[in-house]
């Protein structure tokens, strides 16, 4: 027999939206659950040096999640090692059901399952993430000042990501498997007149040179989409901008959705479609998809959530403030 678990509030992902949803769930006396996933920590995880954290002039993705983690748990937050399977919206209260077979039930739901970066499946590139391959210019960008690097995509990400290297790189490579960009048309104009960008056409890569010792990416080796001929670029970073996926399965078809199944949520809230669903992060943000906007929505939701159940009549409890 299933065990089963109630709780006020049901925090689904544990990255920075996650965390901080915690933080703030719990300093409002909800008692909160959070289910980490499969991927305690989210995408930071799998970075290397952040600069770009408030407080921290260098600290590693992993290093930040792991006082995350234990800043939510240091504040009354119960954390549990589950994967959240299957979820139903259409009762209440919300039933969510683990892969270890244990059903949770929630009077109010935060979605904080991120998203993930697109990849090009290629085994040199799994290898080298994290030591000169990425998939986040604005995270990573500041470590090419003066060097070469190499962008992969033909959309506005695509573009997005190349001009902004230019604001370190020395040359900036774009690689695209079409012989047009599929990019805004100002947005190319832009490109197409920066100096320090240059695009090849009709072309993928094939893989990504480097790793040898200690050393990081040292060029790719990008094949022809016709011909199969190839040639190699030397660079020192790859940035892989194909577009992003955000983790909605859960919620498909119960929510509303836009912008290629991120969840919708009302302008300045984290208010869902479904009252007493919030989301916080990359799995509603396809803007800025930054470990800082993500924390700071998990605030929002986390206000969000105790407000509303305040609203219903709930054991209430004490009333949360914005104050950090």
């Amino acid at each position: 027999m299933s065990d089963s678990r109630h709780t006020r509030l049901l925090i689904i992902g544990s990255g920075p939206a996650g965390y901080t949803a915690a933080v703030y769930g719990a300093r409002a006396m909800l008692e909160p659950l959070l289910v980490q996933g499969i991927q305690p920590g989210g995408q930071l995880t799998i970075t290397t040096e952040v600069e770009n954290w408030p407080g921290d002039t260098m600290t590693t993705g992993p290093e930040l999640m792991v006082r995350m983690e234990a800043h939510a748990r240091a504040m009354g937050t119960e954390i549990i090692t589950d994967h959240i399977a299957a979820l139903d919206l259409s009762q209440r209260p919300f039933v969510a059901r683990g892969d270890s077979g244990t059903t949770y039930t929630a009077d109010a739901v935060i979605l904080a399952t991120g998203a993930q970066a697109r990849w090009l499946g290629l085994e040199s590139e799994s290898r080298l993430q994290g030591m000169g391959v990425s998939a986040c210019a604005t995270c990573d960008g500041f470590f090419y000042r003066g060097k070469e690097v190499v962008v992969v995509g033909g959309g506005n990400t695509a573009v997005e990501e190349a001009l902004f290297l230019t604001n370190f790189a020395s040359k900036v490579t774009l690689i695209h498997r079409r012989d047009s960009l599929r990019a805004e048309k100002i947005m190319q104009e832009r490109l197409f007149r920066n100096p320090k960008v240059s695009v090849l056409w009709d072309h993928t890569v094939a893989e990504i040179l480097g790793g040898e010792g200690n050393a990081g990416v040292t060029g790719v080796r990008a094949q022809h989409a016709t011909s199969d001929a190839e040639q190699m670029i030397p660079c020192d970073g790859v940035f892989i901008a194909i577009g992003h996926s955000p983790a909605t399965e859960l919620v498909r078809g119960q929510v509303e959705m836009h912008h290629g199944d991120y969840v919708k949520v009302k302008p300045g809230s984290t208010e869902t479609s479904v009252p007493g669903v919030f989301a916080a992060g990359d799995v509603t943000d396809h803007v800025y998809r930054q470990a800082v906007t993500s924390a700071g929505m998990g605030c929002m939701a986390a206000l969000d959530a105790e407000r509303w159940l305040s609203a219903q009549g709930a054991d209430a409890p004490v009333e949360l403030t914005a104050e950090a």
